[in-house]
């Protein structure tokens, strides 16, 4: 199963560097297979089993973790095709000694776990991210010059990528803006719709798998389709879209930088939000983000 474990920001006490920020991750890479050679205690266990160590993998190296950060989007991105991933951040820790205390036993699990065989660090100013992986079993040649899907495992919940756009969303609603040219009033606040995040979904599935990106899918239909086929009746609707965007947070900020886009979320004639986001397939494949406004005919 693929995770993303994301660790609260920690307040540490701060030192000065003594190497530069590759040496650091190399050298908490090398704390890693030291604990995993000699690991003592976890979770309860007086004595955990030893681990062979990880293989440092330079596409792992260059991914940072953040909050909201999508795991499976990110290898994607980075063109690392993983059967099992894990990663782990933290903040506020000046060193990479100090970075390994942190989260020695709180993740001991995941650093001593066989299931993964290769690791990369990322270190910026005091913030670590450590990805865990194992490389998927590579595929035999696909027919017709045709991109081998990518492994059928879990990934974040879409849902509560939906619900994390929403509280972005009704956030930037709370104050006035300037979507461009046009000024906008504080908003109330939308109310969460599972038909529009059905629909949402749908077209996020759709320009995923067919490989486009438009309001219009391939069959000519729009958005006031899309929801009427999930079930909603609606008065006014609207929809913004997005893809590449590797959280929440960013495809939020990515639409409310945008004249029609932060117009749509800050009309004040929408009263119901959904909204969802959907991978492609192969190995270098993008993500699509949708997001659906309506207003309910009484």
């Amino acid at each position: 199963m693929k995770r993303c474990i994301l660790l609260p920001a920690l307040l540490l006490a701060s030192a000065p560097a003594q190497a530069s920020p590759q040496g650091d991750a190399d050298q908490l890479t090398s704390l890693i297979n030291a604990y995993r050679a000699a690991p003592g205690p976890c979770d309860g266990s007086p004595d955990a089993a030893p681990a062979p160590p990880l293989t440092p993998q330079a596409r792992l190296a260059g991914i940072r973790i953040q909050p909201g950060t999508i795991l499976i989007a990110v290898l994607d991105r980075a063109g690392y095709a993983s059967a099992q991933a894990d990663a782990i951040s933290v903040t506020g820790a000046a060193s990479a000694q100090m970075a390994m205390q942190t989260i020695q036993q709180p993740y001991c699990r995941a650093l001593l776990s066989t299931a993964y065989t290769e690791i990369g660090v990322t270190h910026i100013g005091q913030e670590w991210s450590v990805v865990l992986a194992r490389p998927a079993p590579p595929h035999p040649p696909s027919p017709l010059g045709m991109s081998p899907d990518r492994p059928a495992t879990p990934i974040a919940n879409w849902q509560e990528a939906g619900q994390t756009i929403l509280e972005g969303v009704n956030a930037a609603r709370a104050n006035a803006r300037v979507c461009g040219g046009q000024s906008f009033a504080p908003a109330p606040p939308l109310r969460w719709n599972p038909a529009l995040g059905a629909a949402a979904l749908a077209h996020s599935q759709d320009m995923a798998r067919q490989r486009y990106f438009s309001h219009t899918d391939k069959e000519g239909k729009v958005v006031g389709d899309r929801a009427r086929q999930a079930g909603y009746q609606w008065l006014r609707i609207g929809e913004n879209i997005a893809s590449g965007q590797l959280s929440p947070q960013e495809a939020l900020a990515g639409w409310l930088t945008s004249p029609g886009h932060c117009a749509n979320i800050m009309n004040p004639d929408y009263t119901e939000m959904g909204a969802a986001y959907d991978l492609g397939q192969g190995q270098r494949s993008s993500i699509y983000w949708t997001q659906v406004f309506g207003k309910p005919r009484k």
